[in-house]
């Protein structure tokens, strides 16, 4: 009787994954703020968890851990807005130096050393238009999606719900957190709880390991880039050094973007060789900081995300979903990883894998030997480095 139900099963949990994707697909508009706030929620859930074992009940400890939450949210919003609405005002009034100096310091030198006419017919003047046009541009967009969102009320209306919605349902969370994951463990198949079980804690771990501490890693680094280059007497420092730190979830790739606006900047604000010594020892201070004490202390090595890997989660989460793919992309990209992991190990003690020279497979206890023309084979990575390769 159970037989037909054991060549089914890889068949039942396909359709089951196919059909969970599908849902996601259609409802990515409607589950963004609940995405946001499970990961909100998530993310809090240890020091709920702290509270809650000094003797508070679950209600009172997520209650103060969502005043603390609120209230820093809305010093962020206090202290950050009007700095960068200050920092974009200068931007706009940096553009004609910009132009100024590309026309008259960087495309001669492009020309001199390329043997290209780069400045041919530009001028300071017309590239300052185009700028401000590019810009004006962009900000006619904005006011157009805006006026479209004020004239339409159900709009209006959605973005207020959902802006009410993440706060309220994040509470809710935090209280409920450990009921729902007990819930979601009852109802686990029995033959494969203790996998899933091991599956989930090292996700867990791995999760908590990139979002806590990478997290952290670019506030703090887009602070002290900031800092820094305000500091050194940069009008818009800690905009290009926040900017920097954002975008650090990709190795170099904020340092190296950030690098280069700072170099343009400092060219054109000051134009001497000491300020840019300067740029390069903030950031190389920054580098050194994030190498050896904020990544080691924060995120630790159990992450292992390549950067292609991670600029590739984000792309493909965005394509197939919109803002809740990239708002998953990572965290998903992490589990995946996991699974990876699990399924490189079952595979390397599987007969698909593990077959002698006549094709059946090893019997158990026996070892693989080089190939009977005493070739060697490709080089196989030590144990630890291929994985866990335990059976579940």
């Amino acid at each position: 009787m159970d037989t037909p139900l054991l060549w089914l099963r890889p068949w039942l949990w396909f359709a089951a994954v196919l059909v969970l994707g599908l849902l996601l697909w259609l409802l990515a508009p409607v589950l963004t703020p609940f995405a946001i706030a499970a990961l909100l929620a998530w993310l809090a859930d240890p020091l709920v968890v702290r509270l809650e074992r000094s003797g508070r009940s679950r209600m009172v400890a997520a209650s103060l851990v969502f005043l603390l939450m609120s209230a820093l949210v809305v010093l962020a919003l206090l202290l950050l807005l009007p700095m960068l609405q200050s920092q974009l005002r200068r931007a706009v009034d940096w553009l004609p130096q910009l132009a100024t100096w590309a026309t008259g310091v960087a495309l001669p030198w492009l020309q001199v050393r390329t043997g290209l006419a780069w400045a041919d017919g530009v001028d300071a003047a017309s590239l300052t238009d185009l700028l401000k046009g590019h810009w004006q541009a962009a900000g006619g967009i904005a006011a157009q999606i805006v006026a479209g969102l004020s004239r339409s009320g159900l709009a209006v209306v959605g973005f207020v719900v959902n802006l009410l919605l993440v706060p309220f349902v994040t509470f809710y969370f935090m209280r409920d957190w450990r009921y729902m994951l007990g819930r979601l463990h009852a109802l686990l198949p029995r033959p494969l709880e203790p996998t899933v079980v091991r599956l989930a804690r090292e996700s867990d771990a791995v999760l908590g390991a990139f979002l806590r501490g990478q997290m952290t890693v670019m506030v703090c680094l887009g602070l002290i880039y900031g800092a820094g280059l305000s500091l050194i007497g940069l009008d818009l420092g800690f905009l290009i050094g926040m900017v920097a730190g954002l975008l650090s979830f990709v190795p170099y790739l904020g340092a190296t973007i950030g690098l280069v606006a700072a170099v343009i900047a400092t060219l054109v604000e000051h134009g001497d060789l000491f300020h840019l010594v300067l740029v390069v020892a903030v950031f190389s201070t920054g580098q050194v900081i994030e190498s050896y004490f904020l990544t080691p202390w924060l995120v630790g090595d159990r992450i292992g995300l390549h950067p292609v890997a991670v600029v590739f989660a984000i792309m493909a989460g965005g394509t197939l979903f919109g803002f809740l793919g990239v708002l998953l992309a990572l965290p998903v990209a992490a589990v995946v990883m996991v699974l990876g992991r699990y399924a490189h190990g079952r595979y390397l003690q599987s007969l698909l894998y593990r077959v002698d020279r006549d094709g059946d497979g090893l019997r158990e206890g026996e070892a693989e030997g080089p190939p009977p023309d005493g070739t060697a084979p490709w080089p196989v990575p030590p144990a630890d480095e291929a994985g866990d390769s335990r059976p579940a």
